[in-house]
């Protein structure tokens, strides 16, 4: 192996605390160095935020001042936990807990439930899906596939919102929500699916947080346990946590106040599932000594990208809109983005890969390209047009489009219409090809119009929706075609996309290429009606909309191409138009009506001092650094002279004798080992300084309020060079 692959693949360690900071900008500098909570970090996109983060702990840990078992960082997936786990090995915080909240709350419940609960904990379940499904029997409730996962939804949404099921209905209502059913009907399925639980002795994910929370707050005593073993907090893209998680976290700090926070508001995209940006954008409310330090340092994309970037969050509005973040690109000029206009979708997608081909073929390596699209079921025409072109693709996020049940049903359906669909009533009175398979998909879920609403019923349509497309498409260029013909054209398309996985571009939608990023990334239908979605009705629901386009934008590197087709397919009315958000951004359009959001450039903003809440501040531990070279001590001995060893002295010795004299008056007056009045590092730190008042003395290690009182006085007086009388009586 040699040393330049070493270095790559296993990095030196850094050889003390200060090396830990080496290489941070000095936002990240900053966030590593205040240890102390609150600590808000406003973080924007590829500003290393990451890296400021488990800098800080690293640094806090080799500092002396974070013990690495009292540390829990907390995120939202086992990835991003992984991850930062690693790094902290890298930088030698090894033995600190990086977990998701439900890992860190299931490992307490298991360890507390014999305690709190007594007997064995309920067994954990993966899925919900069947409990739901037999929750609806028991309600005499029919429900397909795509049905029980929207329920399935809404009991999760529910639970992590703590609202009980008596409640749904007025709370749906309040945020927003379209249920997939009728509200009573789901408060109906949501209070079986919890009886169907507790019949079964078994507990689901949500109830991991709920349990825990429930257990924290009737058991005082272990909650004082788990505050005893975790003393500093740190929370990843704090800007997903849901109401549940908020408490939890409340519930793990007490009174204390020792939380560093990290996240970015104009990247709050999961609110269907909880999410809420509320808690960092209150963070300085609810602390109002807290520290605040602002990122825009963006070391990921180029100017051109980051120019586009921060014109799509500039036209935002919202209280989000009002924290965004400015960024500032680090890197060097590169090309400006690509805005292209097709006249259909397959014309877009062939464009898409023919530029991608030609990336390929000119040496960028196809997992360096991203091709982003709004729902799963725009992955189809992409992944046929990549196939076409021969470049090799993998889906992320998504089932492949083949793979997807409720195509795989279809066409077992079409392919049983094929062979006996003389014997059908539904084809009866349809001749052509397309018309046969609108037939045959109807009964499987398929309408003229789509559903009302978003989730897993909508994408069923769209999938269902895209094999119709498909049949259309196939007939037009093939008029003589059959029933059978199509099926035999859908068995090639699907045995071509079984062939042995390879590493090609990333065919993702935009919510799961969150945390991503590429050299390359196409953006595509960027249309209206896709980009918002059409069923984005209420101003939050529509800038939640732009703020996944702004999370699609930086998720590029140096090319970023966006498109949009004004016609679903081949021959259609051109009435498509370019999405709303790109108004005054692409070539030739016009910005619309839209306002100037305050946030903006990076910076620390400091707290109140002596702001936080009811309960008194505890002293905090701060690193100790040398007051000659700045190193940082944490030798005991080196942080009681407020230098190194080996950095020149600047004692007085003359003070520092009389000192010593008077410390052996004491100690033979009291009785004592001389030491136990004050050590000689002590001794020597106040000659160095010679103190002028009680404040200064009291700041030098070694000096507590204790001796402060007892001994201050005559400390004082010697420094300033007084006499003091014999019978000074210091008891």
């Amino acid at each position: 192996m040699t040393a330049a692959t070493h270095s790559t693949l296993f990095p030196q360690v850094p050889d003390s605390a200060d090396a830990v900071l080496e290489g941070l900008d000095p936002e990240q500098r900053e966030v590593a160095t205040a240890l102390h909570g609150p600590v808000c970090v406003l973080a924007g996109a590829g500003t290393g935020k990451t890296r400021a983060i488990t800098h800080r702990i690293a640094y806090g840990v080799r500092a002396g001042v974070l013990h690495p078992s009292s540390v829990l960082a907390v995120t939202f997936t086992n990835r991003a936990a992984g991850e930062m786990r690693g790094r902290l090995r890298q930088l030698g915080a090894g033995g600190v807990q990086a977990r998701t909240f439900h890992s860190a709350a299931l490992r307490q419940l298991q360890y507390f439930w014999p305690k709190a609960i007594g007997g064995a904990m309920p067994r954990l379940v993966d899925r919900k899906i069947q409990l739901v499904a037999d929750a609806a029997a028991a309600c005499r409730i029919r429900l397909d596939r795509g049905e029980l996962r929207d329920v399935t939804a809404e009991i999760e949404w529910s639970k992590v919102t703590q609202t009980v099921p008596a409640d749904y209905a007025p709370a749906a209502a309040k945020a927003g929500r379209e249920s997939p059913r009728d509200p009573a009907e789901i408060a109906q399925l949501y209070a079986a699916y919890e009886d169907v639980k507790r019949e079964r002795s078994v507990i689901d994910f949500e109830d991991v947080l709920l349990l825990t929370v429930a257990v924290l707050q009737d058991r005082h005593d272990i909650a004082e346990q788990i505050r005893a073993q975790y003393q500093h907090f740190v929370v990843d893209e704090y800007q997903d946590v849901s109401p549940l998680q908020q408490r939890l976290l409340e519930l793990w700090l007490g009174e204390r106040d020792s939380l560093c926070v990290v996240g970015d508001a104009s990247q709050t995209i999961y609110s269907f599932t909880g999410a809420t940006p509320d808690h960092l954008l209150d963070f300085r409310t609810r602390h109002p000594g807290a520290t605040v330090v602002k990122l825009v340092r963006d070391y990921r994309s180029t100017p051109q990208v980051v120019h586009l970037a921060n014109g799509l969050l500039a036209q935002a509005r919202g209280r989000a809109a009002d924290h965004r973040l400015e960024l500032v690109s680090q890197r060097a000029a590169g090309p400006e983005p690509v805005y292209a206009e097709y006249t259909d979708e397959p014309a877009e997608a062939e464009g898409a890969a023919r530029r991608i081909r030609e990336l390929v073929d000119s040496g960028v390596p196809p997992s360096e390209i991203a091709v982003l699209f709004r729902t799963n079921a725009q992955s189809e025409t992409y992944e046929q047009a990549l196939a076409d072109a021969a470049v090799p693709y993998q889906l992320r996020g998504a089932e492949r489009f083949f793979d997807r049940p409720e195509v795989r049903k279809a066409g077992i359906a079409l392919r049983g219409a094929a062979r006996f669909g003389g014997n059908d009533s539904l084809l009866d009175d349809v001749v052509d090809l397309p018309s046969q398979v609108r037939a045959v998909l109807s009964g499987e879920g398929w309408t003229t119009q789509p559903p009302a609403g978003s989730g897993a019923v909508r994408e069923r349509w769209e999938s269902l929706a895209a094999l119709v497309n498909l049949a259309q498409d196939f007939a037009a260029a093939r008029p003589a075609a059959t029933l059978a013909d199509l099926v035999a054209e859908l068995d090639e398309r699907a045995n071509a996309q079984h062939a042995p996985t390879v590493q090609g571009v990333t065919l993702a939608s935009l919510h799961s290429a969150k945390g991503l990023e590429w050299d390359v990334v196409f953006l595509v239908g960027v249309a209206e009606g896709m980009m918002p979605i059409t069923y984005a009705k209420t101003d939050e629901q529509i800038e939640e909309e732009r703020r996944l386009l702004y999370v699609g934008v930086t998720r590029a590197r140096e090319h970023l191409h966006v498109s949009w087709a004004l016609s679903r397919s081949p021959g259609g009315r051109p009435s498509r138009r370019p999405s709303r958000f790109l108004d005054g951004l692409r070539p030739g359009s016009t910005a619309t009506a839209g306002r100037t959001a305050a946030g903006g450039a990076g910076g620390i903003e400091r707290g109140i001092p002596g702001t936080r809440g009811s309960a008194p501040k505890r002293a905090q531990r701060v690193p100790a650094r040398c007051r000659v070279c700045g190193r940082t001590l944490t030798d005991p001995g080196e942080m009681k002279l407020m230098r190194c060893d080996d950095c020149p002295s600047d004692m007085n010795e003359g003070l520092y004798e009389r000192l010593r004299e008077w410390r052996a008056d004491q100690a033979r007056s009291s009785g004592q080992p001389a030491f136990c009045v004050f050590t000689d590092r002590t001794l020597m730190a106040i000659a160095e300084s010679a103190p002028d008042d009680e404040r200064e003395l009291a700041r030098i290690p070694g000096v507590g309020m204790r001796k402060l009182t007892r001994y201050g006085a005559d400390v004082l007086a010697i420094c300033a060079g007084q006499s003091l009388a014999e019978s000074t009586d210091h008891d």
